[in-house]
């Protein structure tokens, strides 16, 4: 007999760990699930917004440094404010600091993820270095660091996937799997990680987003083309999708806006973008203002 997990057209994932689960989180969450295209039919019991924090902030957007102020200096502490204090329902903490020439303290990865996973409850999703040589080491350190806690590690690219495979499969975690706004790439690279190891129900889809009138209506297109191909029976397609809007920060209408303007612009863009994603099919939507994560959870209980 079918399971009901087989029925489902969209896998689930599930994220964080409590400590029923063999974690230290206070909630746990599953995305997907769904058998209908957005909004259609019944609503997914959660759609989660994550707040993005980094651990080194002269690599970080200037209007959000601007707004968060000395939070910026203490990555636990602006990953407790998020959780607390913005009402996240996710931290994704980026390791921006190996963008720095020569990086080579990884023991400080480590340290970071451990800080960061006792001053939240909530599940956490890690980026690493965005560099191939460095990955290895950052998503070990990273991965290991949070054993237990199912964590979110992104990303997995087409050139560089192994050893963000590796470290979910070593230590229990899922994948983040980005592909450049294409259908057959994202596929692709799904069925590189199945073959790799990682299991179905331990991949989510990030098709890349990008800014509204900065390619956005390519990512709406290709999320809706996904999510078509899943609900006809394309189990390679077949899983939940998370959005990160980042680019919204940091194209012309947001840095040319006037001082008085530059904050309530970038939130406009970055809101509008996220929704939009979400309407699309997104399960978790990621954000870098936290005044975003408010309004974006307002718009989405109501």
């Amino acid at each position: 007999m079918e399971s009901n997990d087989e029925r489902l057209a969209i896998r689930e994932v599930r994220l964080g760990a409590t400590r029923a689960e063999g974690g230290t989180r206070e909630v746990s969450y599953a995305i997907g699930g769904e058998r209908d295209l957005p909004f259609s039919g019944k609503r997914p019991e959660r759609l989660l917004v994550a707040l993005e924090i980094c651990d080194d902030p002269q690599f970080w957007p200037p209007v959000v440094r601007d707004y968060v102020g000395d939070l910026a200096n203490d990555t636990a502490e602006w990953a407790r404010a998020a959780e607390r204090t913005y009402g996240a329902d996710l931290v994704r903490l980026n390791f921006t600091s190996t963008k720095q020439r020569g990086f080579d303290a990884f023991g400080a990865i480590a340290a970071t993820t451990e800080e960061v996973l006792a001053a939240t409850a909530r599940p956490l999703i890690v980026e690493g270095s965005n560099e191939p040589e460095l990955d290895s080491e950052v998503f070990r350190r990273s991965g290991e660091a949070g054993e237990g806690e199912r964590l979110l590690l992104g990303t997995a690219e087409a050139d560089r996937y192994r050893s963000v495979a590796a470290a979910a499969l070593a230590y229990g975690h899922a994948v983040i799997a980005q592909s450049p706004i294409d259908v057959n790439l994202a596929k692709q690279l799904n069925i590189l990680l199945r073959e790799t190891g990682v299991p179905q129900d331990r991949i989510v889809i990030d098709p890349y987003t990008g800014a509204l009138g900065y390619g956005f209506e390519y990512t709406y297109s290709v999320m809706e083309r996904i999510r078509l191909a899943a609900l006809a029976g394309d189990a390679d397609l077949a899983m939940p999708m998370i959005s990160a809007p980042t680019d919204t920060l940091s194209i012309r209408e947001v840095r040319e806006a006037a001082p008085a303007d530059r904050e309530a612009m970038a939130v406009a863009w970055e809101f509008y973008t996220a929704y939009a994603a979400v309407v699309a099919g997104a399960s978790i939507v990621c954000v870098r203002h936290p005044l975003t994560v408010a309004r974006l959870k307002t718009a989405l209980e109501g």
